[in-house]
């Protein structure tokens, strides 16, 4: 299977500096061995084919790499033990599990990995990374109800019913031979003219002004905008009751994602203020991707994701002031249908031939052009004044619906999941939300270089909740009494 110009899109765009791999950190109740946790993968992983695949380079790149089976698969190259030094806590473990997500994986092999971490009194850490060429966040919950169970004492599946025989990997010619013919294929494809309907066209153009907006309609540069992302990544979280923020909803209105948007953007919006920034008639952009996954898509990995892209106030507000134009923001773009049209723009954009990004499968490799801004990040510069007009957005948002009852694996509980997000370019800092166990987990991930005080913006998100729940059960109380 080829992969599609979206998912190669996170191949030609890794760095040494910007990794494309999520990175996830379960944190298990109680001390786990790895013996049993690789005993517990081993018995599931032909459960995932692509994860015992690799990818393959056509020469010249004259089309996009494919997956194929990987003859040399070895689950030891890919489920590994760590450790930390005995009796470290667990604050202290997370910054230990960032540096082993460091490095780049290896793209001679399947593009995943797992460490199991010891060493954390009462907690066993298993450290996910998956290549966003290969999987998204969707398709990332699909693969943990595969390879973890319900119950501590579920009984594992049954083995395959065939033992897996790998193909051989195509040779050069092969590989030659069939990007020729896909391209023929795909020249014809893109040759005969589109059936846009009225409402297709009425889609792209919405999508077109979305873009435009970007320039006419620039956004605040933040501190974490204002330098290019080094290697390095802070992440710090909290966690909520899932019933909070329905409690929340019910009286105010609006969906979860509103009011998780809402906090983190009134956080970001203080943390300008604190940061002396000057925010008066500023505006903040940020990414929020949406799943565009149909009907029979479910379960199926790669990436099937659009985003929208709320214009906010950069200066801050009473909080349900700002639930408020939160809501009536995603409201008009819903209206517009704007993740669909931009996911229309991106199919029916010019075709960008592979050949041209040929120079970027030497990421990870002895020549890598990007390893040495990665050793020598260039500096961050001062502020001198207002900083010029971000076009863009500041940071991302992702909202990761996950399962609502507890997983387990090898017998023991996952009590959290935390989860790094990608930052490259300007975007040096970054928001995960997962919801778990009727939990939602906020994950904020940052480059220390650009957005040193990350705990700063932490404790602007409990304040600005706090508030909001509050505000809620006020109003909640008061209409009772009525």
């Amino acid at each position: 299977m080829r992969l599609t110009d979206h998912d190669a899109s996170f191949l030609y765009s890794e760095t040494a500096s910007s990794p494309m791999h999520g990175a996830g950190v379960a944190i298990l109740e109680g001390e786990v061995s790895f013996e049993a946790i690789f005993a517990h993968l081993e018995r599931r992983i032909h459960l995932v084919p692509r994860y015992r695949q690799r990818m393959v380079y056509v020469p010249l790149n004259i089309a996009h790499p494919k997956w194929v089976d990987d003859p040399e698969f070895d689950l030891h190259d890919h489920v590994k033990p760590k450790s930390v030094p005995a009796g470290t806590t667990l604050e202290e473990a997370i910054p230990l599990c960032l540096e082993m997500c460091e490095p780049l994986l290896d793209r001679e092999k399947s593009l995943w990995m797992m460490y199991v971490v010891e060493g954390v009194p009462g907690h066993t850490l298993l450290i996910s990374q998956a290549h966003h060429a290969m999987i998204d966040g969707v398709s990332t919950v699909d693969v943990s109800v595969i390879l973890m169970d319900f119950e501590p004492d579920a009984a594992p599946p049954g083995p395959p019913n065939e033992a897996w025989e790998p193909a051989a990997l195509p040779g050069p010619l092969e590989l030659w031979n069939e990007a020729l013919a896909d391209n023929v294929s795909e020249i014809g494809k893109r040759a005969r003219l589109p059936s846009f309907n009225p409402e297709r066209m009425q889609l792209l153009g919405r999508a077109a002004q979305s873009v435009s907006r970007f320039v006419t309609e620039p956004v605040i540069t933040a501190p974490w905008n204002a330098g290019q992302v080094g290697p390095k990544r802070n992440l710090e979280w909290t966690r909520y009751s899932f019933a909070e923020f329905r409690e929340i909803r019910r009286v105010f209105g609006g969906t979860i994602n509103d009011v998780v948007l809402a906090v983190v953007s009134e956080a970001a919006a203080r943390y300008l203020t604190v940061n002396d920034e000057y925010v008066d008639n500023q505006y903040m952009r940020i990414m929020c991707p949406v799943s565009v996954r149909r009907e029979g898509e479910e379960g199926a990995l790669g990436n099937r994701v659009s985003a929208m892209y709320p214009r906010l106030p950069a200066w801050p507000m009473e909080i349900t002031d700002r639930l408020r134009v939160v809501c009536e923001e995603t409201t008009r773009l819903k209206a517009n249908k704007e993740p669909q049209g931009l996911e229309l723009m991106q199919e029916s954009a010019p075709f960008v031939p592979p050949v041209a990004m040929g120079q970027t499968l030497l990421v990870g490799t002895r020549w890598d052009p990007t390893a040495l801004a990665a050793r020598f990040p260039p500096p961050v510069l001062p502020r001198f004044g207002r900083r010029p007009p971000l076009i863009g957005f500041n940071f991302t948002c992702t909202n990761v619906p996950g399962v609502q009852v507890p997983q387990y694996i090898a017998g023991h509980k996952i009590i959290a999941p935390l989860a790094a997000l990608m930052l490259s370019g300007t975007l040096g800092y970054g928001v995960v939300v997962a919801s778990y166990n009727q939990d939602l987990y906020f994950n904020f991930t940052c480059d220390p270089r650009l957005m040193p005080d990350l705990p700063v913006m932490r404790a602007k998100v409990q304040d600005a909740f706090g508030e909001l729940l509050e505000a809620a059960r006020a109003q909640a109380q008061s209409t009772a009494q009525e």
